[in-house]
C-alpha cells in the first residue's frame, strides 16, 4: 500500500493512499469525474510517497500526515527528516537572520 501526497494546481497538499499503482491513482485524481478535493484543484502532481506492506501501517500514516502543518509536509516531500522535530514543537519559531 502506497500513502502520498500530491501538490495541487493551487498549490495546496492533498495526502491519500492506494492499493493500486501510485500513477494509475493520480491519473483518476486527474481525470476522472470524482466529486472530491483534488476535483477543482486540477492538475495535481505527485510529490512524494511510501510504501508500506500492511495497510494498517499505511491508514496510520495517511492520518498522521494529514495532521501536518504545510511546512512539516513541505520539509518531508524535500527529505528534510532533521526537520521534522522542530516543526513539530507547538509553537515553533522560525529563525530570523541577524
Amino acid at each position: 500500500m502506497t500513502v502520498y501526497i500530491l501538490r495541487c494546481a493551487d498549490d495546496s497538499y492533498y495526502v491519500g493512499s492506494t492499493k493500486q499503482a501510485v500513477e494509475a491513482r493520480v491519473w483518476e485524481h486527474n481525470n476522472l469525474p470524482i466529486d472530491g478535493y483534488t476535483t477543482r484543484r486540477r492538475p495535481v502532481e505527485l510529490v512524494f510517497t511510501e510504501t508500506y506492506d500492511r495497510i494498517t501501517d499505511a491508514i496510520a500514516r495517511e492520518q498522521q500526515l494529514k495532521g501536518w502543518s504545510r511546512r512539516k509536509k513541505e520539509a518531508l516531500i524535500a527529505l528534510a527528516y532533521e526537520s521534522l522535530p522542530e516543526l513539530s514543537r507547538r509553537g515553533y519559531l522560525v529563525a530570523k537572520a541577524p
